[in-house]
C-alpha cells in the first residue's frame, strides 16, 4: 500500500531565525500609556507657557516668601528682645557696682570717723583721770589743813549783827529750796546764783558764775577761813562749785538736784580754796 504524500510547503530562508520584534501589546495597555503621555505633554505645555510668561515679566514674589518673611521678623524681634534684656542686665549690674562702691566708700569714712571719735574719747578719759587724780590729791591736802584748823574754827559762830550776819541769815532762809541749773531764786537756785543773791543783800555785786566768784575778793587759806568766806571747788578761775562757810566746820550751798539747798560738813567734801569779800 502506498503511503500518502505530504505536500511540501516552501519555507523562507529566514524562517529559522528568531524574530526580534516585541510581542504586540493589547489595546487597553496602549490606551493607558497614551493617556499618561498626553498628561505629561499637557504638563510640559503648561510649564512651557509659564516659562514664557516668566521670561516676559519678572516674578517679584513667590508663595514661600511670606513664610520666610514672617520667620525673619520673628527672629529679628527675638534678637532685639535679647539685646534689650542684655543691656538692662548690664545697666543693673553697673548700678549694683556703683552702689557697692559708694557703700564701701561710706563705710571707710564711717570707720575713720569712728576712729577719730574713739581717740577723742580716749584723750578726754585720760584728761578726766588726771584731773580726778589731781583733785584727789588736793582734797587729801585740804583734809589735812581742815583737821588742823578745825580746833581753832570750831567755836567760831556767825556774828549777831553786821553784813556777815545778814548774808548767813539769808542763806539759812533758803535751806530746803530746789536746785535748778541756772536758777537765781526766789525758790530755786544753782550754787553761784545763791551766793550772788546772798551777798547782794549787803550791797556786794558778785559775778554770776562760780569761775569768776572764785577769784573775787581776797584769797585766804583754808586754815584761816572765817564765817562769810566764799568756798570754791576746783582751780581758782575755773571753779565748778561754790558755797559759803557758816562756822563750826560747816558750809551752806545749793548742792545738786537731789539735795537742793543744804548745810553740809566741810570735812565730808573739802573745798579747794576760799576768798573773802567782807
Amino acid at each position: 500500500m502506498e503511503e500518502p504524500l505530504v505536500p511540501l510547503v516552501p519555507m523562507s530562508h529566514t524562517a529559522h531565525i528568531r524574530s526580534h520584534r516585541k510581542p504586540r501589546r493589547n489595546a487597553p495597555s496602549l490606551a493607558m500609556r497614551a493617556g499618561v503621555a498626553g498628561g505629561v505633554l499637557s504638563t510640559l505645555a503648561v510649564a512651557g507657557a509659564a516659562g514664557s510668561a516668566s521670561a516676559a515679566e519678572p516674578v517679584t514674589q513667590t508663595m514661600e516668601l511670606p513664610t520666610l518673611t514672617a520667620d525673619l521678623a520673628t527672629q529679628v524681634a527675638e534678637s532685639a528682645d535679647a539685646t534689650q534684656q542684655a543691656a538692662a542686665n548690664y545697666q543693673l549690674q553697673a548700678e549694683r557696682d556703683a552702689a557697692a562702691a559708694k557703700a564701701a566708700k561710706q563705710a571707710k569714712a564711717d570707720l575713720a570717723d569712728a576712729k577719730t571719735k574713739a581717740e577723742a574719747k580716749k584723750k578726754a578719759a585720760e584728761a578726766a583721770r588726771k584731773a580726778a587724780a589731781a583733785d584727789a590729791v588736793s582734797r587729801s591736802s585740804a583734809r589735812t589743813v581742815l583737821s588742823a584748823s578745825a580746833s581753832t574754827s570750831t567755836n567760831v559762830a556767825a556774828p549777831a549783827s553786821g553784813s556777815v550776819a545778814t548774808v548767813v541769815a539769808f542763806l539759812k532762809a533758803q535751806v530746803g529750796d530746789a536746785y535748778v541749773m541756772g536758777g537765781t531764786g526766789p525758790n530755786a537756785w544753782d550754787c553761784s546764783g545763791l551766793v550772788q543773791a546772798a551777798f547782794k543783800q549787803v550791797g556786794v555785786d558778785l559775778p554770776r558764775v562760780s569761775q569768776d566768784q572764785s577769784v573775787s575778793g581776797t584769797p585766804v587759806s583754808l586754815s584761816n577761813v572765817q564765817v562769810g568766806d566764799i568756798l570754791y571747788w576746783g582751780a581758782a578761775g575755773s571753779a565748778y562749785h561754790v558755797g559759803v562757810y557758816i562756822g563750826n566746820g560747816q558750809y551752806l550751798d545749793a548742792a545738786n538736784p537731789s539735795k537742793g539747798v543744804v548745810i553740809q560738813d566741810l570735812s565730808g567734801y573739802p573745798a579747794t580754796g576760799a576768798v573773802r569779800v567782807l
